[in-house]
Protein backbone atom coordinates (compact mmCIF):
# COMPACT_ATOMS: atom_id res chain seq x y z
CA UNK A 1 0.00 0.00 0.00
CA UNK A 2 1.38 3.22 -1.10
CA UNK A 3 0.72 6.40 0.70
CA UNK A 4 1.27 9.51 -1.70
CA UNK A 5 2.19 12.99 -0.01
CA UNK A 6 2.68 14.66 -3.39
CA UNK A 7 0.70 17.76 -3.25
CA UNK A 8 0.15 17.50 0.50
CA UNK A 9 2.98 20.02 1.45
CA UNK A 10 3.78 17.13 3.81
CA UNK A 11 7.39 16.20 2.63
CA UNK A 12 10.76 15.29 4.03
CA UNK A 13 10.96 18.88 5.58
CA UNK A 14 7.24 18.45 7.44
CA UNK A 15 8.64 15.48 9.26
CA UNK A 16 12.26 17.01 10.16
CA UNK A 17 10.08 20.00 11.97
CA UNK A 18 8.06 17.20 13.78
CA UNK A 19 11.30 15.25 14.84
CA UNK A 20 12.06 17.62 18.07
CA UNK A 21 8.19 17.51 19.20
CA UNK A 22 7.60 13.69 19.08
CA UNK A 23 11.47 13.68 20.78
CA UNK A 24 10.21 15.74 23.71
CA UNK A 25 7.00 13.71 23.97
CA UNK A 26 8.92 10.85 23.99
CA UNK A 27 10.97 12.05 26.90
CA UNK A 28 7.77 13.40 29.08
CA UNK A 29 6.26 9.30 28.85
CA UNK A 30 9.72 8.25 30.09
CA UNK A 31 9.36 10.26 33.17
CA UNK A 32 5.90 9.03 33.67
CA UNK A 33 7.00 6.17 35.80
CA UNK A 34 4.37 4.14 38.35
CA UNK A 35 6.69 5.62 41.16
CA UNK A 36 4.66 8.50 40.95
CA UNK A 37 1.56 6.37 41.81
CA UNK A 38 2.90 4.21 44.51
CA UNK A 39 4.23 7.20 46.70
CA UNK A 40 6.14 6.20 49.97
CA UNK A 41 3.21 7.30 52.53
CA UNK A 42 0.87 5.87 55.16
CA UNK A 43 -3.05 5.54 54.96
CA UNK A 44 -4.58 5.65 58.24
CA UNK A 45 -3.82 3.15 60.65
CA UNK A 46 -1.14 1.55 59.01
CA UNK A 47 1.95 1.37 61.20
CA UNK A 48 5.10 2.49 61.56
CA UNK A 49 8.36 2.26 61.87
CA UNK A 50 9.60 5.49 62.98
CA UNK A 51 7.70 6.46 65.66
CA UNK A 52 8.33 4.68 68.72
CA UNK A 53 4.67 3.90 69.48
CA UNK A 54 4.42 1.82 66.12
CA UNK A 55 1.51 3.75 65.19
CA UNK A 56 2.20 6.25 62.01
CA UNK A 57 -1.26 8.56 62.93
CA UNK A 58 0.05 10.93 65.57
CA UNK A 59 -1.82 12.00 68.70
CA UNK A 60 -3.53 15.60 68.65
CA UNK A 61 -1.21 17.82 70.67
CA UNK A 62 -3.25 18.58 74.11
CA UNK A 63 -5.78 21.79 73.47
CA UNK A 64 -5.79 21.42 69.87
CA UNK A 65 -9.17 22.27 68.65
CA UNK A 66 -11.00 21.56 65.67
CA UNK A 67 -11.83 24.68 63.11
CA UNK A 68 -15.01 25.37 63.98
CA UNK A 69 -15.71 23.51 67.45
CA UNK A 70 -14.00 25.86 69.99
CA UNK A 71 -17.55 25.13 71.78
CA UNK A 72 -16.55 27.43 74.47
CA UNK A 73 -20.02 28.79 75.80
CA UNK A 74 -21.29 25.74 77.61
CA UNK A 75 -24.78 27.43 78.43
CA UNK A 76 -25.29 26.96 74.60
CA UNK A 77 -23.71 23.80 73.88
CA UNK A 78 -24.74 22.06 76.66
CA UNK A 79 -27.91 23.57 78.29
CA UNK A 80 -26.42 23.53 81.66
CA UNK A 81 -25.22 26.61 83.44
CA UNK A 82 -21.59 26.45 85.80
CA UNK A 83 -23.78 24.40 88.41
CA UNK A 84 -24.49 21.59 86.24
CA UNK A 85 -28.06 21.99 86.42
CA UNK A 86 -30.21 22.97 83.25
CA UNK A 87 -31.27 26.68 82.43
CA UNK A 88 -34.46 28.58 82.12
CA UNK A 89 -33.38 30.72 79.50
CA UNK A 90 -32.19 30.94 76.12
CA UNK A 91 -28.34 31.75 75.09
CA UNK A 92 -29.58 34.46 72.78
CA UNK A 93 -32.71 36.82 71.70
CA UNK A 94 -35.59 34.54 70.70
CA UNK A 95 -36.91 36.54 67.74
CA UNK A 96 -39.84 35.79 65.14
CA UNK A 97 -37.52 34.50 62.73
CA UNK A 98 -36.00 32.09 65.18
CA UNK A 99 -39.65 31.02 66.18
CA UNK A 100 -40.26 30.09 62.73
CA UNK A 101 -36.31 28.53 62.04
CA UNK A 102 -37.79 26.42 65.15
CA UNK A 103 -40.63 25.67 63.70
CA UNK A 104 -39.24 24.99 60.06
CA UNK A 105 -36.46 22.14 62.00
CA UNK A 106 -39.46 20.69 64.06
CA UNK A 107 -41.71 19.57 60.88
CA UNK A 108 -39.00 17.75 59.68
CA UNK A 109 -37.38 16.35 62.47
CA UNK A 110 -39.64 16.00 65.12
CA UNK A 111 -43.27 15.74 63.55
CA UNK A 112 -43.24 12.28 63.10
CA UNK A 113 -43.21 11.08 66.32
CA UNK A 114 -44.44 14.55 68.35
CA UNK A 115 -46.71 15.20 65.05
CA UNK A 116 -47.32 18.98 64.31
CA UNK A 117 -48.89 19.70 67.40
CA UNK A 118 -47.04 18.06 69.69
CA UNK A 119 -49.03 15.82 71.09
CA UNK A 120 -47.35 12.52 69.96
CA UNK A 121 -49.64 11.50 67.91
CA UNK A 122 -46.63 11.71 64.90
CA UNK A 123 -47.11 9.12 61.76
CA UNK A 124 -44.55 6.54 62.68
CA UNK A 125 -46.32 6.27 66.48
CA UNK A 126 -49.55 5.54 63.82
CA UNK A 127 -48.23 2.90 62.82
CA UNK A 128 -46.66 1.17 66.28
CA UNK A 129 -43.75 3.27 67.12
CA UNK A 130 -43.50 3.97 70.96
CA UNK A 131 -45.54 6.65 71.50
CA UNK A 132 -43.87 9.80 72.90
CA UNK A 133 -45.51 12.49 76.02
CA UNK A 134 -47.00 14.79 74.96
CA UNK A 135 -45.44 18.58 75.18
CA UNK A 136 -48.64 20.04 76.96
CA UNK A 137 -48.35 17.80 80.25
CA UNK A 138 -47.47 19.47 82.83
CA UNK A 139 -44.14 17.87 83.69
CA UNK A 140 -43.14 18.84 80.37
CA UNK A 141 -44.33 21.89 80.77
CA UNK A 142 -42.60 23.06 83.52
CA UNK A 143 -39.68 21.50 82.03
CA UNK A 144 -36.05 24.03 82.11
CA UNK A 145 -35.32 24.96 78.58
CA UNK A 146 -32.06 23.38 78.71
CA UNK A 147 -33.46 19.71 79.15
CA UNK A 148 -35.97 19.83 76.25
CA UNK A 149 -32.51 20.86 74.27
CA UNK A 150 -30.16 18.13 76.34
CA UNK A 151 -32.95 15.98 74.96
CA UNK A 152 -32.84 16.69 71.63
CA UNK A 153 -28.70 16.66 71.91
CA UNK A 154 -28.28 13.25 73.70
CA UNK A 155 -32.10 11.32 73.29
CA UNK A 156 -33.95 10.38 75.84
CA UNK A 157 -35.83 6.83 76.56
CA UNK A 158 -36.75 5.48 73.10
CA UNK A 159 -35.98 8.62 71.24
CA UNK A 160 -32.46 9.01 69.44
CA UNK A 161 -30.03 11.55 69.41
CA UNK A 162 -30.21 14.46 66.62
CA UNK A 163 -26.92 15.89 67.61
CA UNK A 164 -25.58 15.06 64.18
CA UNK A 165 -28.63 16.25 62.65
CA UNK A 166 -29.40 19.72 63.90
CA UNK A 167 -27.03 22.32 64.67
CA UNK A 168 -27.45 23.01 67.92
CA UNK A 169 -28.51 26.60 67.48
CA UNK A 170 -31.29 25.03 65.22
CA UNK A 171 -32.19 23.02 68.55
CA UNK A 172 -32.68 25.83 70.64
CA UNK A 173 -35.25 27.33 68.19
CA UNK A 174 -36.66 23.97 68.28
CA UNK A 175 -37.48 24.49 72.17
CA UNK A 176 -38.46 28.01 71.50
CA UNK A 177 -40.92 26.91 68.93
CA UNK A 178 -41.91 24.06 71.08
CA UNK A 179 -42.48 26.46 74.04
CA UNK A 180 -44.63 28.96 71.33
CA UNK A 181 -46.84 25.32 70.53
CA UNK A 182 -47.21 24.55 74.65
CA UNK A 183 -48.61 28.43 74.80
CA UNK A 184 -51.35 28.03 71.86
CA UNK A 185 -52.39 24.92 73.34
CA UNK A 186 -53.23 25.66 77.12
CA UNK A 187 -53.68 30.05 76.52
CA UNK A 188 -56.42 31.64 77.43
CA UNK A 189 -58.56 35.09 76.22
CA UNK A 190 -56.37 36.83 79.20
CA UNK A 191 -52.82 36.07 77.15
CA UNK A 192 -54.30 37.52 73.85
CA UNK A 193 -53.42 41.23 73.91
CA UNK A 194 -56.82 43.47 73.89
CA UNK A 195 -55.99 44.58 69.66
CA UNK A 196 -55.21 41.30 68.84
CA UNK A 197 -58.58 39.64 70.01
CA UNK A 198 -61.00 41.11 67.04
CA UNK A 199 -59.01 38.30 64.86
CA UNK A 200 -60.11 35.19 67.27
CA UNK A 201 -63.30 33.54 66.04
CA UNK A 202 -66.56 35.05 67.50
CA UNK A 203 -64.66 38.37 68.22
CA UNK A 204 -62.76 36.56 71.50
CA UNK A 205 -66.01 36.50 73.60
Amino acid sequence: MRINFRGSGFGVRGWGAMLPALFVGLLALAGCRQDMHDQPKYIPLRPSDFFGDGRSARPLIEGTVARGHLDDDVAFQTGKGPDGKFIDTFPFPVTKDVIERGQQRFNVYCTPCHDRLGNGSGMIVRRGYRKPPSYHIDRLRQAANGYLYDVISNGFGAMPDYAAQIQPRDRWAIVAYVRALQLSQNASLNDVPPEGRAQLPGGGR
